[in-house]
């Protein structure tokens, strides 16, 4: 509920230029939600959601990206210090690591989001990770390359 709920508040800003809580557990309870006014505001806090200006003297939320690109250097960083190897057995990539890596590079990956990864599994110094398509397992062996400079 509360996921869906929020789901709907991230539309709903996407799509209207909302200024208010009280506008927006309206367009909420139109929407089919029962939602108070205290329900909105833990939801925009744990959104995250900021107020920037409309340009007419207005304002409405918006969810602001964070700048995560910090992350992805360190995310490089575990995976160039673990990466041992890496091999395909159709749209399973198997990755080696060094002895007690597979995890911290098994997360590095996920944090990457990469859209062809479907999950992974980690041992001590394997991963196997299911890729969506055969294809898209060579696609997910280049990009980690070229991030690892490889």
């Amino acid at each position: 509920m509360k996921k869906n709920r929020q789901g709907k508040i991230i539309e709903l800003i996407e799509n209207y230029d909302i200024e208010t809580q009280d506008e927006l557990a309206e367009r909420l309870r139109n929407s089919g939600f029962q939602v108070t006014q205290a329900t909105v505001s833990r939801d925009i806090r744990a959104l995250k959601l900021s107020k920037v200006p409309t340009g007419d003297g207005r304002q409405k939320y918006v969810v602001l990206k964070q700048d995560d690109s910090y992350l992805g250097d360190k995310y490089i960083r575990v995976l160039t210090d673990g990466f041992v190897s890496m091999d395909r057995a159709q749209n399973i990539l198997v990755i080696k690591t060094v002895s007690g890596m597979a995890m911290a590079v098994a997360a590095a990956i996920d944090a990457m989001r990469l859209k062809e990864i479907v999950g992974s599994i980690a041992g001590d110094d394997t991963i196997m990770m299911a890729v969506r398509t055969t294809d898209d397992t060579r696609i997910v062996m280049d990009k980690l390359h070229k991030m690892m400079d490889i």
